[in-house]
C-alpha cells in the first residue's frame, strides 16, 4: 500500500475509534447526568472552550509538536472527558469538559494539515493535481469517520438494553414527557428506570478503551511528517501572528453579508444541541428508556451521513436556494409537530421520524451553509471559517445553557424564531449577491464540499 494512503487510512481510523466514543457520550449526557443540569453544563462548558481553543492553540501546537503528537495529545484530552464520566459531578465532569474543549481544535486542524501534506506529498511524485489528491484523501476520511456516530450509539443500546429492570411508564408520568415537561428530572419522575452502574461502568470501559486504542493507533503507525515538509506548513502557520489571525476572524465583521449569516451559522449550533441534548431526554428517555436513545441517534447519523452525500451532489442542479428552503420546510414541520406531540411509547415509529427528518435537514445546513462560506468569501476562507467555527460553537454553548432552565416549549418557540430570522437574513444575501452580479450564476458553482462536511461537529 503506498505509505501516504497508509497514513490517511490510520488517521480516519484513529478518528472513527475516537468518536465512536465521544458521540456516544455526547448523544447520553442530558440523560446519563439530568441531576441539576451536569450533562447539559458539561456541553455548554466544551463548546465553550473549543471556542477559545480555536482561537489560539492550533499554530501553537501543530509548530512545537507537529502534526502526529499534535493529533495524539488531542486525543487524550478525549479519554480525559470519558474517564470523568466514570464519577460524573461537577468537580469532575466539568474540568474534563474543559480539556476536550481545548484539544478540540488542535485536533482538527492537525488532521487538515496532516491531509493536505500528504495530499500534496503523494501528487509530487505522481504527477498528479495537488488539489484532486487532497479531496480524495478527505473523502477516504470522511467515509470512515461519519459512521461513527453509528457505531457509538450502538454500543450505548445494546449495553442498556441488558437491563432486565425496565418498568412500564405510567400514563400519568407520561404528562411529564415532550413539548410541556415537567421541568425535573426526567429520567426519575417517570417510570423509566436508569441503567445499573455496573452497565454505565461497562459502557465507560468500552468508550474509553477505544480512545485509547484510537492513540495507541496513530502513536505506533502514523508515520511522522517529514521535516522539509513540516518546517514548509510550519512557516505558512506562521506568517500571520496570533493576534492578527484573532483581529481578522473579527474584522470579517466588517462583511455585511458575513453579519447577516450569523443567525444561519448560530442555528446549526441551536438544532443540533436542541437534538442531542432536549430530544434525547425529555422525548426519547423519559417514553421510552435511556436504552433507545442510541438507536435514535443511529437514525439521525445514518440520514445524515447518506443525505450530506446526496445534497453535496445534487446541489449544483438544484441550486442552493431551494435546498435551504427544504431544510427550513422539514425543521419548521418538526417543531410545530414537537409542540403539539405528547409522546408514547405505543407510537414507537414516531420517535424515529423525527430524528430521520433531523437528518435530512443538518445535512443540508451543514453541506449548503459551509460551501456558502467557501463561495461568497473566497479570497478570505480562513477567517471566514473561523467565524464559521466560533458562531455555530456560541450557539452550541446557548443552546446547552438554557437547556435545564426553560421548559421545552419555549425552547422550541426560540428555535422557529431563530430558524425565522436566519432564513430572512439569508434571503437578504441572496439578493445582495443577484444585485452584486446580476448575470452571474451564485448557486451552480461546484464546491467541493467534503473538506468542510463534518468538520464542526467537534
Amino acid at each position: 500500500m503506498e505509505r501516504n494512503l497508509k497514513n490517511v487510512l490510520i488517521i480516519s481510523f484513529g478518528f472513527l475509534l475516537l468518536f465512536t466514543a465521544y458521540g456516544g457520550l455526547q448523544s447520553l449526557q442530558s440523560s446519563l447526568h439530568s441531576e441539576e443540569g451536569l450533562g447539559v453544563a458539561s456541553l455548554s462548558v466544551l463548546y465553550a472552550a473549543l471556542i477559545l481553543s480555536s482561537m489560539f492553540l492550533p499554530p501553537i501546537l501543530i509548530k512545537k509538536l507537529g502534526c502526529k503528537w499534535t493529533i495524539a495529545g488531542s486525543m487524550c484530552c478525549y479519554i480525559a472527558f470519558s474517564l470523568g464520566n466514570f464519577y460524573a459531578s461537577w468537580y469532575t465532569l466539568i474540568p474534563t469538559s474543559v480539556i476536550l474543549g481545548l484539544g478540540g481544535a488542535p485536533l482538527w486542524s492537525a488532521k487538515c494539515t496532516y491531509l493536505t501534506i500528504a495530499g500534496n506529498s503523494y501528487a509530487e511524485k505522481a504527477g498528479k493535481n495537488g488539489k484532486d489528491i487532497i479531496n480524495q484523501y478527505f473523502g477516504i476520511f470522511f467515509l470512515i469517520f461519519q459512521s461513527s456516530g453509528i457505531w457509538g450509539n450502538l454500543i450505548s443500546s445494546l449495553i442498556f438494553s441488558q437491563a432486565s429492570n425496565t418498568v412500564e411508564i405510567s400514563e400519568e408520568n407520561l404528562e411529564c414527557c415532550g413539548a410541556y415537561d415537567c421541568m425535573t428530572d426526567t429520567t426519575n419522575t417517570t417510570g423509566s428506570v436508569e441503567p445499573s452502574n455496573s452497565l454505565i461502568y461497562t459502557l465507560l470501559g468500552i468508550y474509553t478503551a477505544s480512545g485509547v486504542l484510537a492513540v495507541l493507533l496513530i502513536v505506533i503507525f502514523l508515520d511522522q511528517i517529514k521535516s522539509d515538509q513540516a518546517k514548509t506548513e510550519k512557516e505558512k502557520l506562521e506568517t500571520p501572528s496570533f493576534w492578527s489571525t484573532f483581529l481578522a476572524t473579527f474584522k470579517h465583521l466588517k462583511d455585511k453579508r458575513q453579519c447577516l449569516l450569523i443567525p444561519l451559522t448560530m442555528y446549526s449550533g441551536f438544532e443540533q444541541g436542541f437534538l442531542s441534548g432536549d430530544y434525547t431526554k425529555t422525548y426519547v428517555t423519559c417514553a421510552l428508556g435511556i436504552h433507545y436513545v442510541g438507536y435514535v441517534m443511529i437514525c439521525f447519523s445514518a440520514v445524515n451521513s447518506l443525505c450530506s452525500l446526496l445534497f453535496g451532489r445534487i446541489s449544483q442542479f438544484t441550486g442552493r436556494k431551494l435546498l435551504f428552503a427544504l431544510a427550513a420546510v422539514a425543521n419548521t414541520a418538526c417543531i410545530i409537530a414537537l409542540l403539539l406531540w405528547k409522546p408514547h411509547p405505543k407510537q414507537l415509529a414516531v420517535f424515529f421520524v423525527f430524528p430521520a427528518l433531523w437528518g435530512l435537514s443538518d445535512a443540508i445546513w451543514q453541506t449548503q451553509t459551509n460551501g456558502l462560506y467557501g463561495i461568497l468569501f473566497e479570497k478570505h476562507k480562513e477567517a471566514a471559517f473561523a467565524n464559521y467555527r466560533l458562531w455555530e460553537s456560541l450557539g452550541f454553548v446557548i443552546a446547552y445553557a438554557y437547556s435545564t432552565k426553560l421548559q421545552v416549549y419555549i425552547k422550541l418557540y426560540i428555535l422557529l424564531s431563530v430558524l425565522v430570522l436566519s432564513m430572512v437574513m439569508y434571503g437578504v444575501v441572496e439578493y445582495l449577491e443577484a444585485r452584486r452580479s446580476p448575470g452571474k450564476p451564485t448557486a451552480t458553482k461546484k464546491e467541493n464540499l467534503g473538506s468542510y462536511t463534518q468538520e464542526t461537529h467537534m
